[in-house]
């Protein structure tokens, strides 16, 4: 049976990659050596690659799934099925110009070049998301409408107006203002780095997280689907397991039905009897955000609670699948 081709990140996000595959129950390794680590599944081929490529050799039908940045789909442009937020990995791609300026907005900067005869320069590893950024500004549409802002790379140039150019980076973007561009379009997950450089944020254009992609095609083809499926299963079961705790209580029966009345459960709770056959045991899961909340009531009706936090929530009947096979959440 072939196995699925199964891409994971290297860079920034590949050791929480590793983490929460290892969390999922994947036992992985030789990936300090190899950019194709060993896996505890022989249906799952594992392969190391930058997470700018992964969307489109996902989308070509070169890897089946995959995990990299929202972002990078975004600016691809890649024909993928998102599957799941992973909820790690978060960044905010932003604008930022040098401090010392007075502009609070992208629209107003370039009013003020173009009123004296300059071009705008962006600096950014994000193309197309620059151009659909800066194509969507006041000033912008208000002077050219729907012309194309100039892209420049080393190896081509493309689009009709000069008088705003987007320049590839290959990184240390935060040091190309203002000699080399008059802002940037960059990644940040604190600021600390634009703010270290000298430059204030004053927009943000997205955010984005590690999510968990796959080929359509391998979504209609009924073995690679399942195995999919259980990919995803094992990976969602680790995120919803990070929100949630597990609860143990002792209660009284008289007070037994209080308490399930207050307990928002993941599904109806577990009740046991106890050798004392007044009190029952209860234990259940619930959203950690909720037990501050719960805790006075949980504390008044019952006893003996124990609390820990779930390395797995896997909820195996919240994923249906629509009219194209593809998963979708209930």
């Amino acid at each position: 049976m072939n196995k699925i081709k199964f891409a994971i990140p290297a860079g920034s996000l590949g050791k929480a990659t590793f983490n929460i595959l290892q969390r999922a129950g994947y036992n992985i390794s030789g990936q300090e050596r190899t950019y194709r680590p060993t896996i505890n599944d022989s249906r799952i081929e594992l392969k190391i690659l930058r997470p700018q490529e992964i969307p489109i050799f996902v989308s070509e039908g070169l890897q089946d799934v995959g995990i990299t940045g929202r972002d990078w789909v975004k600016e691809t442009g890649a024909d993928v099925e998102i599957l799941q937020n992973l909820e790690y990995g978060k960044i905010k791609l932003i604008v930022a110009i040098p401090k010392q300026s007075r502009k609070s907005s992208v629209s107003d900067l370039m009013e003020d070049l173009w009123s004296r005869g300059k071009n705008f320069r962006v600096s950014t590893e994000y193309l197309n998301i620059a151009s659909e950024y800066i194509q969507n500004t006041a000033s912008y549409k208000k002077r050219f409408g729907k012309a194309e802002p100039f892209m420049v790379t080393p190896w081509w140039k493309k689009g009709e107006n000069s008088r705003a150019k987007i320049f590839l980076s290959f990184g240390a973007t935060e040091a190309k203002p203002p000699e080399n561009s008059d802002c940037i379009i960059d990644v940040t997950e604190t600021g600390s780095t634009i703010d270290a450089n000298n430059l204030k944020i004053i927009d943000t254009v997205l955010e984005s997280s590690a999510v968990l992609i796959a080929n359509k095609d391998a979504l209609q083809n009924k073995h690679s689907k399942e195995k999919i499926y259980d990919i995803l299963t094992l990976l969602k079961g680790v995120v919803d397991g990070s929100k949630r705790i597990h609860i143990f209580v002792n209660v009284k029966k008289i007070n037994l039905q209080k308490l399930l009345d207050g307990i928002p459960a993941l599904k109806n709770p577990t009740v046991a009897p106890l050798a004392d056959k007044s009190w029952v045991s209860v234990n259940t899961i619930v959203k950690k955000d909720c037990f501050i909340r719960l805790l006075p009531k949980i504390r008044k009706l019952a006893q003996g609670i124990v609390v820990y936090e779930p390395r797995q929530v896997l909820a195996l009947d919240v994923m249906r699948r629509d009219e194209k096979g593809c998963p979708t959440e209930s």
